[in-house]
């Protein structure tokens, strides 16, 4: 049979209407002396044009200048920066172990860590704030903190990062998956990925599946004292790293990782999300859709993908429905036919007709 037709893939590859650029300027900034945290940026776009925060996933996945696509840059001063423990940024997980990169590591200090990049770059009025994922909690919850510096949000693949909604990404049948691996028992991610969820249990025991989470948590909090420990925690990253890196396409490329299979990556990604979500992502329960009234004075942009596998399209629904209790459309709510990624065609074209169209600032 000839399979030549087939899609390969759901990434916007060519598709991007501005080009991949080199940063204008680039540095550290060094953010919490106690713990001696400093966190690494980079600026592209016009010196003197409308500025937007650009905040990534995980937590812990780090920026890559791709992101930097979405705006013109001619109209736009565009900052990436990897926040706490990842990417350039110092104390890193993979190289400085997480006693180090996860101290001071929260919900409370990367806000701060955004109004002081604001400083260090010389933002003094209102800016737009563009994030996707665990980006997008932090941009909402950074707007309720500081409305007054949030001209607009762009938010892609609404994470809320409720008990249900990591049940859906990280539990679902996993505490009977050794009776009975493909009977739907729960809601998950797991229904439409049964061999890479095989892989995801296959690193716990029985036992450890009753709660997946917290046994991937203690791998990661272990301290390797032989070669098999060390093997088993990057082992254990990596596939987790895994899990959320192939579900997040709508075509998964499987024969090309990314940087989900790079070690490094992994070992930042996976136990900085770990740690985040033991702690109900340092915020207190229902915080961000409690805020909406303060978010619904703030021009909100929603780009969320119809089959998103890593934050279902019901966490968009429930923002949009408590922005219309607090008495305001979202500005822009677009779902499309894609996945959970930025970098899926769909998603990438949405975000960035919204930003070609938002309003010039004054």
């Amino acid at each position: 049979m000839d399979f030549s037709r087939l899609e390969t893939s759901s990434k916007i590859g060519d598709g991007w209407r501005y080009p991949a650029a080199e940063p204008r300027r680039s540095g550290w900034l060094d953010v919490d002396a106690e713990a001696g945290h400093r966190i690494y940026w980079e600026e592209y776009g016009a010196a003197g044009g409308e500025p937007v925060m650009v905040l990534h996933g995980g937590p812990g996945g780090a920026c890559s200048p791709e992101m930097a696509r979405f705006f013109d840059p001619a109209r736009y001063r565009i900052i990436l920066f990897d926040q706490r423990g990842c990417g350039k940024s110092e104390p890193n997980v993979a190289a400085a172990g997480p006693a180090a990169a996860l101290r001071h590591n929260d919900t409370p200090h990367l806000i701060d860590d955004i109004n002081r990049l604001r400083d260090a770059l010389d933002i003094a009025g209102p800016m737009h704030v563009f994030g996707g994922s665990w980006g997008s909690t932090l941009a909402m919850a950074y707007a309720i903190a500081f409305p007054q510096h949030c001209a607009s949000l762009i938010l892609r693949g609404i994470f809320l990062g409720s008990a249900e909604d990591l049940d859906y990404l990280y539990q679902g049948n996993a505490a009977t998956w050794h009776e009975a691996p493909y009977a739907l028992t729960a809601p998950g991610a797991y229904i439409n990925y049964p061999d890479e969820w095989a892989e995801l249990l296959g690193v716990l025991s029985v036992a450890e599946r009753r709660d997946v989470m917290a046994s991937y948590k203690a791998i990661f909090d272990m301290v390797p004292q032989t070669d098999a420990e060390r093997e088993r925690q990057l082992h254990a990253a990596l596939v987790w790293s895994l899990w959320e890196g192939t579900i997040s396409n709508l075509i998964p490329e499987h024969g090309a990782t990314g940087k989900f299979g790079d070690a490094d990556f992994a070992l930042c990604f996976a136990q900085i999300e770990a740690h985040f979500f033991a702690n109900d992502l340092f915020l207190e329960p229902g915080h961000l859709i409690g805020g909406a009234s303060t978010l619904a004075s703030i021009p909100v942009h929603i780009v969320h993908g119809r089959f998103d596998e890593v934050c279902p399209l019901t966490q968009a629904s429930r923002l949009v429905a408590a922005l219309r209790d607090a008495g305001r459309e979202p500005a822009t709510y677009v779902v499309t036919n894609a996945g959970h990624s930025a970098m899926e065609r769909e998603n990438a074209l949405a975000l960035t007709a919204i930003m070609d169209g938002l309003p010039p600032l004054r």
